[in-house]
C-alpha cells in the first residue's frame, strides 16, 4: 500500500495577503499558491512575499488532486502542487510530485503525453543549451550526452497554479516548451519560462501501476457522471475518459472542444453525417500490441475517417481509410487502422526512432520508408485525447520492417508544432473479426481488406484496371481536395460495391482525386493522427 510522503520537514507561514496558513512539505520548495486568495508566494527565509495572483483553475476531468499519493520504483510520493498550462491546442496539467527519499525530498512532474503518463525529474545540464529561436522541429540535437529529436515546440502560458512548487511560476509571459525524444523511449524538456532554462528527463509510466490513492473520484466514473450540454443542439454529452479533449455529439454530430476545461464556453464545429463505424463505438476486443505480447482488452472510444491529399499534377490516386481509437486502462491508447491494403495496430511512442531519409531504426530493428503524403481528417465520432480541428492535416511518413521483421511498422506524423511517432504491426482481418466477435455480414465486410487488396495481389491489379478504364472520364473531373464538389465515385462503386464504406465515404467527402492509369501509391496511415498532450516540466 502506498503511503504519503513524510511530513517531518513541513514548514508553514502566514500568507502576506490574507493571513491564511500556507504549508510547505519540503524545505527545497521555493514557491506556493495560497489556497484561499490565490496569491503566488515566494519563500524568503522564514517569510513569504507575494509576487503575483494566480487565475482560477479551469474545471477538468483530472483524477488527481493535491494530497493524492502513489508509489514509483518502490518510493512513495504525494501530489503537492499543480501547474495548469495552456497553448493553442488546449490546456494540460503538470502535477508536482514530492518523493520521501530519506534525508531530502525529491521533486518530479507527472503529466500526460499523447494519452499516456510521463514522470519527469529536473536534472542539471553542464553544457550550454540552444536558444529557443535556434530549435527546428524534427532536427537532431545532442544534449546531456545523448542524441535527441526535436519533437514539439509549444508556445505556452501558465493558466493557473495551485499548492507547493519547486520554483515560482511565470504568471505573466508566454514562453516556449521544447520536447526532445530519443531512442531510449525518453522525453526531455527544455523549459524557457525563466532566464535559466530548466531541463528535465521523463519516462512513460502506467497510471494504474502508480497505485494512486486519494484520487478526486474514480477517474472514469467521475467523467461519466458529468454531462455536458452540446453547444450546437443542447443534447447531453457524457465523456467516458478523463483524458478526452474533444467529443462528438451523438445527435447533431458536432465536434466539441473540451480541452480548455468545463467552465468555459465550449467551441465546436459542425460536420456532415457520416458512416457508422464497422466496429461500433464501445465495442471491446482482445488484441496484442506485438506478436510477443499477450492479448489485452481494448475498447473503441473514437472513430475517424481520413484521406490523403495528392500533389497537383502527380499520378497518385487519392485514397480513404478509417482509424479506430482504442483504450486500455494499463496501456493507454492505440490505433486500429483499416486501409485498402489491410489492417494494422499501432500505439504512440514516447521516444523517437534514430536515422534519417528512407532508413531508420527502433529497438534494434531497421525500417524503410514506403510512403510520404499529406493526410486530412474528414469525419470523426466519439472521444479523442487531442483537440480535433476541422479538416486537420498532417505530413505522414510510413515505414515498414525490413527482412526478418516484415509485419512491423512505424508511422511519423508532423503538424506545424509537433512530431509524433507510432509503432505497431500489421494484422490479418480475421484477427480483427475474432477479437471483436463480428459475425455474419459485419465480419465479412472486414475480411476483404487483408487478403484482397495487398499491393501485389491479383485483386489490386483488377482494381487498377478498373481505374484505367475510367481514366479518361475522371481526367475531366480533377478536384483539389477531399471536400470539393465532385460527387462522382463510380470507380469506388464498381470496385467495392454500392453498399461499401469506400463508396459512401467518397460520395460524402466530395469525390475522388484519381488520375489516368491508377498509379502505385496507396495511402493510409499506419499510426493515428493523435497530436498534442502538452509539454513536460
Amino acid at each position: 500500500m502506498s503511503q504519503p510522503a513524510s511530513t517531518q520537514r513541513r514548514w508553514s507561514a502566514a500568507c502576506p495577503n490574507c493571513g491564511a496558513s500556507v504549508e510547505f512539505a519540503s524545505a527545497a520548495s521555493a514557491s506556493a499558491v495560497c489556497s484561499f486568495c490565490r496569491s503566488s508566494l515566494l519563500r524568503e527565509g522564514e517569510a513569504l512575499r507575494k509576487i503575483g495572483l494566480s487565475a482560477e483553475l479551469l474545471a477538468d476531468y483530472s483524477p488527481l488532486q493535491l494530497g493524492s499519493s502513489g508509489r514509483y520504483a518502490g518510493s512513495p510520493f504525494s501530489i503537492v502542487g499543480r501547474l495548469q498550462l495552456s497553448y493553442d491546442g488546449g490546456s494540460w496539467n503538470e502535477w508536482h510530485a514530492l518523493f520521501d527519499s530519506g534525508e531530502a525530498n525529491r521533486s518530479a512532474w507527472l503529466a500526460e503525453d499523447n494519452g499516456q503518463f510521463v514522470l519527469s525529474f529536473d536534472a542539471p545540464l553542464s553544457e550550454a543549451v540552444p536558444q529557443s529561436h535556434e530549435l527546428v522541429l524534427g532536427d537532431m540535437l545532442v544534449l546531456a550526452g545523448q542524441s535527441w529529436r526535436v519533437s514539439a515546440l509549444t508556445l505556452t502560458q501558465v493558466q493557473a497554479a495551485q499548492g507547493e512548487l519547486p520554483r515560482p511560476p511565470n504568471l505573466q509571459a508566454e514562453f516556449l516548451v521544447a520536447e526532445l525524444r530519443n531512442a531510449q523511449d525518453e522525453v526531455g524538456t527544455l523549459d524557457y519560462s525563466s532566464e535559466r532554462v530548466q531541463w528535465s528527463l521523463g519516462r512513460p509510466v502506467r497510471f494504474e501501476e502508480l497505485a494512486m490513492q486519494g484520487l478526486r473520484e474514480d477517474k472514469d466514473a467521475a467523467v461519466a457522471a458529468k454531462a455536458i450540454e452540446c453547444p450546437s443542439c443542447g443534447a447531453a454529452l457524457t465523456p467516458l475518459l478523463s483524458q478526452s479533449k474533444s467529443i462528438s455529439c451523438g445527435q447533431c454530430h458536432a465536434v466539441v472542444d473540451i480541452s480548455q476545461g468545463l467552465g468555459t464556453d465550449l467551441a465546436f464545429y459542425a460536420q456532415q453525417n457520416g458512416l457508422a463505424p464497422q466496429i461500433p463505438l464501445g465495442a471491446v476486443g482482445k488484441l496484442a500490441l506485438t506478436t510477443a505480447s499477450a492479448a489485452l482488452p481494448w475498447q473503441v472510444v473514437g472513430y475517424q475517417e481520413r484521406c490523403d491529399l495528392p500533389a497537383a499534377g502527380s499520378d497518385d490516386e487519392q485514397t480513404f481509410w478509417r482509424e479506430y481509437l482504442l483504450f486500455n486502462k494499463l496501456e493507454g491508447f492505440a490505433f486500429l487502422v483499416d486501409t485498402e491494403e489491410g489492417w494494422s495496430l499501432a500505439r504512440p511512442l514516447t521516444g523517437a526512432p534514430q536515422g534519417s531519409g528512407d532508413k531508420i531504426a527502433w529497438q534494434g530493428k531497421s525500417f524503410r520508408k514506403r510512403f510520404s503524403y499529406r493526410a486530412k481528417v474528414t469525419y470523426v465520432l466519439g472521444e479523442f485525447y487531442w483537440q480535433v480541428k476541422r479538416e486537420q492535416e498532417a505530413l505522414v511518413s510510413d515505414f515498414e520492417g525490413s527482412q526478418g521483421n516484415p509485419r512491423a511498422l512505424l508511422s511519423r506524423e508532423q503538424t506545424e508544432a509537433e512530431v509524433t511517432w507510432s509503432f505497431g504491426r500489421k494484422l490479418d482481418a480475421n484477427e480483427v473479426v475474432r477479437a471483436f466477435k463480428l459475425n455474419g455480414p459485419e465480419g465479412a465486410a472486414l475480411t476483404r481488406d487483408a487478403s484482397s487488396f495487398s499491393s501485389t495481389g491479383g485483386a489490386r491489379w483488377v482494381r487498377n484496371l478498373v481505374l484505367t478504364l475510367f481514366g479518361l472520364f475522371f481526367l475531366l473531373m480533377l478536384v483539389k481536395s477531399c471536400s470539393d464538389d465532385n460527387k462522382d465515385c463510380q470507380a469506388y462503386k464498381d470496385s467495392y460495391g454500392e453498399a461499401s464504406a469506400e463508396y459512401a465515404q467518397c460520395k460524402r467527402s466530395g469525390g475522388p482525386r484519381i488520375y489516368p492509369g491508377g498509379g502505385s501509391y496507396s495511402g493510409g496511415s499506419y499510426g493515428g493522427s493523435g497530436s498534442g498532450g502538452g509539454g513536460h516540466k
